[in-house]
């Protein structure tokens, strides 16, 4: 992994390589999150729309009994307990 440096401002603000804006597909307005922990920062750039929104609801109806009639149907195409051991 390559290592990109910048400097940091008095104001706190600080410059990102291009190599870094590219990877992370940044342009001028976009908005980044810092993540920390375990020690560890990671910048990651805010998405405004969520990826999955288009199949919010996909399965409505299909489990009227809600997480009870999903779990029991996990269950069943599972099999029998001892099948899986």
């Amino acid at each position: 992994m390559a290592a990109h440096r910048s400097t940091l401002t008095s104001k706190g603000q600080v410059t990102l390589p291009v190599e870094v804006r590219k990877r992370l597909g940044l342009r001028q307005g976009d908005q980044i999150e810092f993540d920390i922990s375990h020690g560890e920062t990671v910048i990651r750039p805010v998405r405004k729309k969520n990826p999955f929104e288009k199949w919010r609801g996909a399965a409505a109806g299909a489990f009227p009994g809600g997480i009870k009639e999903i779990n029991d149907w996990i269950r069943d195409m599972r099999g029998p307990r001892e099948d899986r051991e």
